[in-house]
């Protein structure tokens, strides 16, 4: 199956067009994920894996995690989600994303073994848009032999797709309110659904958070005999800042230099190290410190706090999408807004996230806000972009494309900084249209 093909059948799968094609809303269910990995092989027996679920920073853990492994010499899988650009960028090997060709002929693979579970009777339905991804990502690693698969959990993780491997490690980061609909309103309900990923007898690594999630967690792993690990010790100094900073590891001080913007990225790193120790010490990895050092220096994470010099703009793209992120980008926005040159925010969101909290975080800090519209049936209307943008004070301007909010964007933002948030849909989309012509990635 060509690429082009097989991204149109699958994007067909996405939740919004599945159901305006009168399909019911699906049920997932591990039975069914795994009956179709079953019918593929059951891939994800032949490698070694660690899951990374949590609301906020577990994709910065996993990135950090899978560049550590890499420079240890290790054949390293990276599964993430979701993609800035293309689907590609979620399934990677030793820092490079799966190819065209790859992902054609193992999608065909998948789509071949769904469709004779369907017609079998072994599934009610083809897979989601995320089952077909996980199993396409199942099929490379396995094919390339990796030595250690790191799988970020799309959302939730009880039921997540991922959840099927039976991982050596699981690694929760910061929880919060996000994807309620599915996981339910207190912080404590979710922390459960995230708990999902720890098994019997296992390894759970995390940090101390809000107190509803340590109980909710520390409830689970107490009943299934989890040992835990704090990540704490990982940690820099109080007020150590945004820059490097240094830290015993394995019995070696090393310099810890993420490129990974914002201090709450200190948290991401300290999993990953924390994650790296454990690998090395209890199940043999050969990951020594100094891995650890130039794989935290190499890790490459875009679209979070990312910093793009274009057209005499410091453009700012980060995914913030809740207001968990959006206060850590507020805060890694602190030295920057205060430096007295012009300041955009171009801004979009979802219509199922918190946007009037959105609004109140981010838009007071900006001297004009330019809302974008993104390419998603879920997207929030224009109308109800600028009904938040009244209710906190702030000068906003509807642009009719993202194209056009970056021209406007350049335009007001002259030798300033415009920070382009609220979407990953918006991020992508704009970081193509920048990166499309010259521009300094920092």
């Amino acid at each position: 199956m060509s690429y082009t093909a097989a991204v149109e059948q699958l994007n067909a799968l996405a939740p919004e067009l599945y159901t305006a094609a009168g399909h019911e809303r699906r049920k997932f269910s591990l039975e069914q994920m795994r009956a179709l990995l079953e019918a593929l092989g059951d891939p994800q027996r032949s490698f070694r894996a660690v899951l990374i679920a949590g609301t906020n920073g577990k994709g910065s853990t996993a990135a950090t995690l899978a560049s550590i492994a890499q420079a240890a010499g290790m054949r390293t899988g990276l599964y993430t989600s979701p993609h800035l650009e293309r689907p590609n960028e979620r399934i990677r090997l030793n820092g490079r994303d799966i190819s065209d060709e790859d992902f054609g002929e193992l999608f065909l693979k998948v789509k071949e073994a769904a469709d004779g579970l369907v017609r079998a009777g072994k599934l009610p339905q083809l897979p989601s848009y995320f089952e077909f991804l996980t199993a396409v990502g199942f099929l490379y690693f396995a094919a390339q032999k990796v030595d250690l698969a790191v799988l970020e959990v799309g959302m939730g993780g009880r039921l997540d797709a991922t959840n099927v491997v039976d991982p050596l490690l699981s690694i929760i980061s910061d929880i919060s309110l996000d994807h309620m609909e599915w996981l339910g309103d207190t912080i404590g309900a979710i922390a459960r659904e995230k708990a999902g990923i720890l098994r019997p007898h296992g390894t759970m690594i995390t940090l101390p958070q809000h107190p509803e999630a340590n109980q909710a967690l520390g409830e689970v792993a107490t009943a299934l005999e989890v040992r835990g690990v704090n990540a704490a010790a990982y940690m820099p100094a109080l007020g150590t800042g945004a820059g490097p900073y240094r830290l015993d590891v394995l019995g070696r001080e090393i310099e810890v230099d993420s490129p990974l913007h914002g201090e709450h990225q200190h948290r991401n790193v300290a999993l990953a190290i924390a994650a790296a120790v454990e690998l090395a010490t209890q199940h043999g990895f050969a990951i020594t410190a100094e891995a650890m050092a130039t794989g935290i220096r190499q890790t490459r994470w875009p679209g979070r706090l990312e910093r793009i010099e274009k057209d005499g703009v410091d453009w700012v793209l980060d995914v913030a999408h809740n207001p968990a992120g959006a206060w850590a980008l507020r805060a890694g926005l602190r030295e920057t807004l205060g430096d007295g040159r012009p300041h955009v925010l171009v801004f979009s969101c979802l219509r199922d996230k918190p946007l009037q909290e959105l609004a109140q975080i981010l838009f007071p800090l900006f001297g004009t806000v330019i809302l974008a519209p993104i390419h998603s049936a879920r997207a929030a209307s224009l109308e109800d972009l600028e009904a938040a943008a009244r209710a906190t004070g702030a000068s906003a301007i509807a642009a009719g494309s993202v194209e056009e909010a970056l021209k406007q964007a350049r335009e007001k933002a002259q030798n300033g900084v415009a920070v382009i948030s609220g979407s990953v849909y918006l991020v992508g989309e704009a970081r193509r249209l920048l990166l499309g012509g010259e521009g300094t990635q920092r």
